[in-house]
């Protein structure tokens, strides 16, 4: 590991938010990272680990701990137990859409309308990353990791992880301590192996978003034609990094689509978008031969949750795309209205202003509290 002159987190950050650190470290290998983790958890110091600062929103007032950025990176392809799948293991540092570059050009799906989402890999089991309906607990086998608590280093299979939307046991969320305090070194993610042929495109949300419907919805696309199209979705979205477009100064959707029970969607306008969080239908029943008496119980049919759009619920909360308050620098983005954007030198305070004002105005006209999707630092909302 290497201490370095702190930098600006602002500098660091796609919000371009935060002051420099106290103290700042660049481990650009597992083992380094292992040591500037342990070396700093043994100090008792306050820390968080940097990847692209993409999720990250942090304050106006220096960070009193240390940063360590996470700057490890490479691609390892494995065999698969299963058939027709592979699987690659991916240093944490490395840049997510990279990963998914690779994927596609090797004819790996799974993660393929994931593209051009910032970031690094190692950040993505913590928050679950998403889009168009994938998620990454849908091919994520394992994360190896290191606990805050013992220094130690295991692999956890995805099943130990908690994986939610948007969330696991290692997320930091705001007002709260991750339950599992633990920082990811490396990923294990299962793809399918349809080489050239690509795949038929599955999901709802995602097929709309292509713009696949009746015959052309049930025949095979490529893999470098759905990156193509996602990409340039984020693009008029100004969801890919652009300097010179300052709707891309963002954390992405600094809001989470709300995920609510069936009855209270069903209180919503029925033009707002939602899209059903899907029960599982396939579950097994297991029951010991010991005490199997010759019933079963029939099963009980379950209402599934639904996902509603939080960037309509803006819009109809009277919050417009371009929208700011008065004499602010933040604001939302002008293409999309998930995105609370600088629109120059802004400080977090006035994002976290932005921020408290579209909560309250939503919750207002719509009874919902929209939860932040970044990582806050010493930021309150």
């Amino acid at each position: 590991m290497t201490e370095i002159t702190p930098i600006p987190l602002a500098q660091l950050t796609t919000l371009r938010t935060g002051a420099a650190p106290e103290q700042m470290l660049d481990a650009t290998t597992t083992p380094e990272l292992i040591d500037a983790l342990r070396d700093t958890w043994s100090r008792g110091e306050e820390w968080f680990v940097l990847g692209g600062g993409s999720n990250l929103f942090a304050g106006d007032e220096p960070f009193d701990g240390v940063v360590i950025r996470v700057l490890t990176s490479g691609i390892e392809r494995l065999p698969s137990p299963h058939e027709g799948r592979a699987r690659v293991r991916v240093q944490a540092g490395h840049d997510w859409d990279g990963l998914v570059a690779y994927t596609v050009e090797h004819g790996l799906a799974g993660i393929e309308a994931m593209s051009g989402i910032p970031g690094t890999v190692g950040a993505a089991p913590v928050q679950n990353v998403g889009a168009y309906g994938q998620e990454i607990q849908s091919t994520l086998v394992e994360v190896e990791l290191i606990d805050e608590s013992t220094g130690d280093v295991s692999t956890v299979p995805a099943a130990e992880l908690g994986l939610g939307f948007r969330t696991s046991v290692l997320k930091h969320h705001h007002g709260g301590v991750p339950l599992r305090r633990a920082v990811i070194l490396s990923v294990t993610l299962d793809l399918a192996d349809v080489g050239s042929a690509g795949r038929v495109v599955s999901g709802e949300q995602l097929r709309r978003a292509l713009g696949l419907s009746g015959d052309a919805a049930e025949q095979p696309v490529p893999l470098e034609w759905v990156r193509e199209q996602i990409l340039w979705i984020r693009a008029e979205k100004g969801m890919l990094l652009n300097p010179d477009d300052p709707d891309t100064a963002s954390a992405g959707s600094f809001f989470q689509n709300a995920i609510v029970p069936e009855s209270v969607a069903l209180q919503l306008p029925p033009e707002c978008p939602r899209w059903p969080v899907t029960p599982d239908l396939d579950a097994v029943t297991v029951i010991p031969l010991g005490a199997y008496d010759g019933f079963i119980a029939p099963t009980r049919s379950a209402r599934s949750d639904v996902k509603v759009s939080a960037a309509w619920l803006i819009e109809n909360a009277g919050i417009s795309k371009g929208f700011r308050l008065p004499r602010s620098r933040a604001g939302v983005s002008t293409k999309h209205a998930l995105a609370l954007t600088n629109r120059g030198r802004a400080t977090a305070a006035e994002l976290a202003e932005l921020a408290r004002f579209i909560q309250a105005r939503v919750q207002s006209e719509f009874g919902l509290l929209l939860q932040p999707e970044p990582v806050l630092i010493d930021v309150d909302l």
